[in-house]
């Protein structure tokens, strides 16, 4: 019993002898309160985002940066700008000298004119000339007409008098056979001597002149068919010539209006060429496209040639037309549509960024998607266009054109020990409502 109370009197005192350190004890507490800060922490709420980089540009192409050309080629005369001028639309920015042995002639204008109208003035006589034609070819149409009808009445004429001479010698013929059989009957009585020799002779008398009458008739007769015959050789004559004379006459005003086209070509071709070089002497003098600033000449010493298309200076336009140009991801895009609200950082521009507490984020800027693409841009990324958000601050007015920004397309919020898990796995984020995590992830 002594023995056992020397041992706990000696173990005891050692006990009492032994104190927890006070910095162990405070590591204690820090490690506790950290955990406690940290298992709470993972519950806060936290925004899923989408990164992008990109560069500061305009909503409207017109507003973008632009290059002016020369719409002609020629030799640079003189530069009425410096870089850096502000220049209105309409200034003149520089002036070019011909290079083309074509249009070194000083009065090339007035005498292109003097051509054209000349060749004017040839139109107007063959424009007359055409109408002559034309009506040389009524006025022989009209005499064909008159002198056909006037050879027709001439062929009646004729077959009427045929007809006529036809009966007529018809008529002699059976005359003279009449006469033939009185002379004969009253030669047999004249020769028996029942007749005298004086009744004899008239009847003989007689006789011959039935004969002659029958001749006559038979060569009125036949006079009547050469004259038939002539009749309608001189109606087909007629015809034949004045189809000649409408068909040559037909011929030149053919002639005439294809030579009047070819002169109404030459003088389209003419004031063509006209206006051509009168709008290329107004190219001399290239002029500013809109009001900007003149960022860059790219054609620079005087007397130097440039060539047709060939740029001379870039143009900045003077707009207030800012937006942000943002290329993401493929795995991204489908959860970006136009209204989506955006975090933009710009480069040289002091900021703080907690990509998913815009809220308490420093020196970024609000911004709105206007513009998703539907084809990819450049290494598989797609372009989105995004413009300020007038709920927001205004973006600086320091900003330049090409800049580089950084930006945060804004999406739901959801615990952060989800966004920890979703990023660990390397899933995209996924749309659902504020707050609300989906089941299968709780599970996990």
């Amino acid at each position: 019993m002594d023995h056992l109370d020397k041992l706990s009197e000696t173990h005891l005192y050692s006990l009492r002898t032994l104190k927890t350190p006070g910095v162990g004890r405070t590591v204690a507490k820090v490690l506790i309160v950290l955990t406690t800060i940290l298992i709470v922490t993972l519950f806060l709420p936290w925004q899923q985002n989408i990164r992008g980089k990109g560069t500061l540009t305009t909503l409207s192409p017109k507003n973008r940066p632009q290059l002016v050309q020369s719409a002609i080629a020629g030799r640079i005369s003189s530069w009425n700008i410096i870089e850096g001028d502000y220049v209105n639309k309409g200034d003149t920015l520089m002036t070019i000298a011909e290079i083309k042995d074509k249009y070194f002639d000083p009065n090339l204008v007035p005498r292109l004119m003097e051509q054209l109208e000349a060749k004017r003035n040839s139109q107007d006589a063959k424009s007359k000339k055409a109408t002559a034609l034309r009506n040389q070819i009524n006025a022989l149409e009209k005499a064909l007409k008159a002198k056909t009808s006037q050879a027709k009445n001439k062929l009646r004429q004729a077959v009427l008098k045929l007809q006529a001479d036809s009966l007529e010698f018809v008529a002699e013929q059976v005359n003279y056979e009449n006469a033939t059989s009185i002379f004969d009957r009253n030669k047999n009585r004249y020769e028996a001597g029942n007749i005298t020799l004086t009744k004899f002779q008239e009847i003989e008398s007689k006789y011959q002149m039935s004969a002659a009458k029958v001749l006559k008739a038979e060569n009125e007769w036949l006079q009547r068919q050469a004259d038939l015959a002539n009749a309608e050789l001189e109606l087909t004559s007629i015809e034949a010539d004045y189809t000649d004379k409408i068909s040559k006459a037909q011929s030149n005003l053919n002639e005439t209006i294809s030579g009047l086209n070819d002169t109404m070509g030459e003088i389209s071709k003419m004031e063509n060429e006209l206006s051509n070089v009168r709008i290329r002497q107004q190219q001399y003098q290239i002029i500013a496209p809109q009001s900007g600033y003149v960022v860059k000449a790219i054609k620079m010493g005087i007397g130097e040639t440039i060539k047709e298309g060939d740029a001379v200076a870039t143009i900045l336009p003077e707009s207030e037309d800012l937006a942000v140009e943002m290329y993401v991801k493929a795995m991204d895009i489908p959860l970006i549509s136009s209204g989506k609200k955006v975090r933009v950082q710009f480069d040289g521009w002091p900021a703080l960024q907690f990509s998913g507490w815009p809220n308490v984020s420093v020196g970024t800027f609000g911004g709105v998607v206007a513009i998703v693409d539907r084809v990819q841009s450049k290494n598989g990324m797609f372009r989105i266009l995004v413009k300020p958000d007038p709920e927001d601050e205004s973006w600086p007015e320091q900003l330049r054109l090409g800049s580089g920004i950084k930006g945060w397309v804004m999406l739901n919020n959801v615990p952060i020990w989800y966004e920890i898990w979703r990023q660990m796995n390397g899933f995209p984020p996924m749309i659902y409502e504020d707050g609300e995590v989906p089941e299968t992830a709780e599970k996990k």
